[in-house]
């Protein structure tokens, strides 16, 4: 997800069906499900064709402890379709969010004796397009210096989402929070959505819809981290990838249909802008703290809130539309990095007196 646009809370198909690598396991596919069981299993029914272009593939869902029957409802659809012997469902105890519903899947098959060499990260509101699956696999095949890859995406509509993302940085948070053209033109080369073209290309990081990683580049990282619930964690793991010289690619030819936001609402086009969850923010105050540091997290805020400012003065003035989420600049200011470290110390120094 744009990190951005969160704070405004926004092919030829392969007949070659060969198997591209030597494994009997090339691909393990993880699915992290929240009360979205009806799409998790419309998703798995996209994946049955991909069976046959992958023989050997693997598919684990993680129910992340949905609590509304979304286990016994995918675990019936699985035995119903005859899906066994490549889909399983895994009841997580708790709702650990992204990163650790999809390290759940990932890393008993990273730990085997025979691990296979590409895991891909799916949503479960998302249906593969033919030889989706197969498309990526060959293109990290024939190009071992990548370390991940991604599809292109499509509304559910049918119109195309093409879209791919800069790194988050202290200029794309003074664009998302001022959104004036002029500036956003000036600024081009660190806004944070990219606009893409058909062809395959390396961009800084993509979203976790449709996102494949190679064996290696766990072995060369480590597994996604925990420490963010929802929103930043492939913005991260992307940039943890890129500095350890594992590129990311687009690759437009393989496609996934992806409808944003039903989890979590948070994303969702339909209806009326929700309230941002704390999670949202601190994710985006985690990430720049973790890979930047304190001070240039502490810049990111003042630049974004310099720009959001001007850009409410703006609005009433030019009389545009409020489609913000409610309470949003004070819930900005409420998890900024200079106000969560101050509570973080009165937090600790209450947590002394009270051990002393």
């Amino acid at each position: 997800m744009n990190a951005s646009t969160m704070l405004t809370c926004v092919p030829e198909t392969a007949t070659n069906t060969e198997l591209p690598v030597s494994q009997t396991m090339p691909l393990l596919v993880a699915i992290v499900n929240y009360r979205t069981a009806q799409l998790t299993i419309n998703c798995l029914r996209s994946l049955a064709a991909e069976v046959m272009t992958l023989p050997g593939i693997q598919v684990v869902v993680v129910d992340n402890a949905s609590n509304d029957g979304s286990v016994e409802q995918i675990a019936n659809a699985i035995q119903t379709e005859g899906w066994g012997d490549w889909v399983t469902v895994k009841a997580s105890p708790i709702n650990g969010g992204f990163s650790y519903g999809n390290n759940t899947a990932i890393q008993p098959f990273l730990e085997s004796t025979n691990p296979p060499p590409y895991y891909l990260l799916l949503n479960p509101d998302t249906e593969v397009r033919t030889n989706a699956l197969k498309i990526l696999v060959d293109f990290m095949e024939q190009h071992p210096t990548v370390g991940i890859a991604g599809s292109g995406i499509e509304n559910e509509d049918g119109t195309l989402w093409p879209i791919a993302f800069r790194f988050p940085s202290l200029w794309s948070e003074l664009d998302g929070g001022l959104r004036l053209g002029v500036v956003t033109k000036l600024l081009s080369k660190w806004v944070v959505a990219q606009q893409m073209t058909e062809t395959a290309q390396a961009v800084d990081w993509l979203p976790g819809a449709s996102m494949m990683i190679r064996r290696e580049v766990f072995e060369s990282i480590g597994l996604m981290d925990e420490q963010y619930f929802l929103y930043y964690e492939e913005t991260d793991f992307c940039l943890q990838a890129k500095r350890a010289n594992w590129p990311c690619w687009y690759v437009p030819q393989s496609r996934i249909m992806h409808i944003s936001g039903q989890s979590t609402g948070v994303t969702s086009k339909k209806g009326e802008p929700k309230r941002c969850p704390q999670y949202v923010f601190d994710s985006r105050r985690y990430y720049f703290v973790k890979n930047h540091g304190w001070l240039y997290a502490l810049l990111t805020d003042l630049a974004w809130l310099t720009g959001y400012i001007l850009w409410r003065c703006r609005q009433v003035i030019q009389q545009k539309p409020d489609t913000d989420p409610p309470y949003l600049l004070i819930d900005f200011v409420k998890n900024s990095v200079l106000l969560s470290s101050i509570r973080s110390v009165f937090v600790q120094m209450h947590h002394s007196e009270s051990a002393g």
